[in-house]
Parts: structure tokens; sequence; C-alpha cells
């Protein structure tokens, strides 16, 4: 099956019946799923113990003024690494993509390890985005080369399953790391251990054959240069939306700027989105649009969660995590239970469930700012969010692979990580303004506005979610 555009498949594909006995942990696929798990486990560790750590890393190395840029400047290199890897998967494969990725992440955590300047650890952390970006791509479309279609979604819930364990114990374990031995330890480890995780894979990866070269809608320069527009536009939104604070940030200036940057990540982001995703058409390009808004919503609420619990509950900053500990815990549950019986339910309810589960978790933490009720509500409740973004969220992976051939198996995957990845930067940045302009911390309606664009941005999840379609995940 081929067509002209790699990315505007959006028809039916042929169900495929599951087979008797398969498993991800079978003998056949054992060191691909161990191998794989590993990777995206080290993702998941890398991007929380970071964030712990990051502090003392800038007080180390006397760089606050770089410390924004550490996190944003990664984001901006990881579209392009997602762009050059999608390319470079549907033209030879997914072998050298997903090694020279893992090479480039592991090259940029030894760089910051070694790091004696802010500026290098920069450089560092933008060579590291560069290789997490290409890395994910490349991991979907060895999974969907690998493995069967009717195991895509056992694989996706098992991936989700990864992010358990550092969400738990990854900053803990991070801040002890640091306190009692170093931060360069906490790269150095993760540098490491990537290293055993690809050589877990090495087995599949040497039975992968480039397959049949995808067809080329435009060269791959052209590409990356859209993707460095995207990047570039996304990192001024983000800027825009952390210098709120600041009088420029907070005013029509700051407005202006954001609306601009906006505008250019949507329009540089079109060539790279399967035809037809402004328009929802149905099948892929609703896929890719629910996956950004579902994004945007999660994870642009969820920052706003631990500020809560700080200044309406008075929580410290080690407590004030365990609403995010719940959402994880949710999460994967629901991720692992679709993944078995997603098939079943159907891609409609599974879209509109997920969304109920959001804009229900937003209402009622959103509500929690305002009314006098005990702290164990917003803890609990927003553990629904995680079990709405849990089982939708793996779930448009599965169909973008399911809707995918393998000509253009790495555009599709890539336009789903660069919808991930917009739509989350996005909304933290539009969320940031708007906060700020309500009163921030100190204003409770600020916290409700929040929640209600967060359930807002789920509510519109369900229109894409509705124009999923049935690929070959579906058996009646």
């Amino acid at each position: 099956m081929t067509h002209a555009d790699p990315g505007s498949y959006s028809g039916p594909l042929p169900i495929q019946p599951p087979r008797q006995g398969a498993s991800i942990w079978g003998r056949a696929y054992v060191w691909t799923t161990a191998g794989a798990i590993a990777l995206v486990f080290l993702a998941a560790i890398q991007s929380l113990a970071v964030t712990t750590v990051m502090p003392a890393v800038a007080d180390d190395l006397d760089g606050h003024a770089l410390y924004a840029v550490a996190f944003s400047g990664m984001f901006a290199t990881s579209v392009v690494g997602m762009v050059v890897a999608g390319a470079w998967s549907d033209r030879r494969g997914p072998v050298w993509p997903l090694l020279l990725a893992t090479a480039a992440f592991v090259a940029g955590l030894v760089i910051d390890a070694a790091a004696g300047s802010m500026e290098v650890l920069v450089a560092g952390r933008l060579v590291m985005g560069l290789g997490s970006g290409g890395q994910i791509v490349s991991l979907y479309v060895v999974v969907a080369r690998v493995f069967p279609a009717n195991l895509h979604g056992r694989v996706m819930g098992a991936f989700s399953a990864a992010w358990v364990v550092p969400s738990l114990v990854g900053p803990a374990l991070a801040g002890a790391v640091t306190e009692f031995f170093h931060w360069r330890w906490v790269f150095g480890g993760v540098a490491a251990l990537a290293v055993v995780a690809i050589a877990m894979l090495a087995p599949a990866l040497r039975s992968l054959d480039p397959g049949t070269p995808g067809e080329k809608t435009g060269g791959i320069g052209q590409r990356v240069g859209l993707a460095i527009a995207v990047a570039a536009g996304a990192l001024v939104l983000s800027i825009a939306g952390e210098g709120a604070g600041e009088s420029a940030g907070s005013g029509p200036a700051g407005v202006l700027v954001a609306a601009v940057a906006l505008a250019v990540v949507l329009l540089a982001m079109r060539p790279l989105l399967p035809r037809g995703a402004y328009r929802l058409g149905r099948g892929l390009p609703s896929v890719i649009v629910a996956r950004g808004l579902v994004a945007g919503s999660v994870f642009g609420a969820e920052i706003y969660v631990p500020y809560l619990l700080r200044e309406h509950y008075g929580f410290g900053p080690t407590w004030a995590g365990l609403g995010l500990t719940v959402s994880a815990l949710t999460w994967a549950v629901s991720a692992n239970l679709i993944g078995a019986r997603g098939d079943r339910l159907g891609n409609a309810r599974i879209a509109v469930g997920g969304a109920v589960l959001l804009i229900l978790a937003c209402a009622i933490v959103g509500a929690s700012a305002v009314l006098d009720v005990p702290a164990w509500v917003p803890i609990l409740s927003w553990g629904f969010a995680g079990l709405g973004a849990g089982a939708v969220y793996p779930r448009l992976t599965v169909l973008s692979l399911a809707y995918s051939t393998r000509q253009n198996q790495g555009f599709n995957s890539a336009a789903l990580q660069i919808a991930d990845a917009v739509g989350t930067a996005s909304t933290m940045a539009i969320m940031g303004l708007v906060f700020v302009a309500l009163g921030g911390m100190t204003s409770a309606g600020a916290f409700v506005a929040m929640f209600a664009l967060a359930a807002g941005l789920a509510a519109l999840s369900v229109v894409p979610g509705l124009r999923l379609g049935h690929a070959a995940e579906l058996r009646g």
C-alpha cells in the first residue's frame, strides 16, 4: 500500500486478527521490549531527575541567568531531532536514526556531567535534545516494524508504565545522589545505562531491513528548516510565557510577541503534519490534532497542581507533588487496561471517556481553589486526569502506527511528537500569560482559570476524537 503523500492516508486498514498466545514478553520480542522500555525509562529518569537537580547545578556553575534556556533550548532542538529521525527512518529505516539519536543523547549527558560552566551545560542540553527527539520517533518506527499490530497497544501501555517508577522515586533519588555524591553522577549514571539499553535492542535492530524508501514530498533540508522555524517560534512563545511576571511579559507587548510566535509555529508546522490536519480530516489528521489538544490540557494543567497545594493548603515542596504521583499511577493503570482491551471499546468511546475524565479532574481541582475542601480532594481528583490521559494518549500512538505504512511511519511518528510538544509548550506559555494577568499564585481566580482552560482543551479534543476512524486495531 503506497500513497503519494506520506501523511495523507486516513482510510480503514485491513483487520488483523490477534495471534494466539502472542505477548510482548514472548521469546521473539523480549529483548526488543526490554531495550525499548529501558530507553523510555531512562528518558523519564533524565527528565524528572534533571528538573530536580537543576537548581543545584545553577548554584554550582553560577548559571541562574541560563536556567530557563537549559530547558526551553532542549525542547527546541528536540523538534529538529524528531523531523530528522522521521525523514531518515522513512528513507533508510529506523536503525541508524535510533543509534545516532541515542549517541547524541549519551553525548549530551556526558557533556553535562563534565561541564565546567553553565554555557557548556546548556550546549550539552541542546545536543541531548536532538537525541531525545530522534529517539522516541525512531522507537515508534521500530515498534511498528518489529511487533504485530495487535501488540502495539500493549507496547504503548508498557511505555506509559515505564514512567511510573521515575515519577515515584526519580526526584528523591536524584536529590539524594546530589546531596551525598554530586549532581554530575545524575547525568553520568543515565548515560551509562543508556548504552546498556541500546545494547538490548541490538538483536532486533540487526534484523530490520531498510525497506522501500518513502515518497519524497520535499527535501529533508526543507523539512529541517521548517522544524527550526517551529522550534524558534515555540522557544519565543515559551520565553514570553516565562517572562509574564515582568512588565513587558504581562503587558500588550508580551501578548503581541506571543501571538506572533504562535502564528509562526502554526504556519511552519503545517507541512510537517498530515494533509488535512487543520481541517480535522477523518483518520490520521484527527489523531494528530487530538494528541496536541490532550497534551496541552493535561500537561498545561498539571504544573499548577503543586502550586495549588502549596499556596492554598500550605504544603511543602516534598508533599506538593502528591497529586502528580497519584496521576502517574492512574495513568499507568489506565494505559495498560486500554492497551489490553481498547479494541473492544472502540476509539470514539475512548476519546470521549478520556475527555470526560480530564474535564472532571480539572473541574474538581479548580473548584478546590475557592472551596473549603480537604487537601485529599484535589490530590485524589487529579488521579482522574491520569485515568483520562492514560486511556487516550497511548491509544493515539497506536492509531498513528495503524494508519501508517512502511513508507511513512517516520513522518507520522514525528508529526505526532511535534503536535505533542508544541501543544504542551503553547498551552503552558498562554496559561502563563493569563495566570499572571489574573493575579498569579495569590489569586484563587487565577487557579480556577487555569483549570478551566485545560478543561476547555479537553472538551475540544472530543471533536477530532469523534473523527479518529477505524483502523487495524478494531476487530469488531
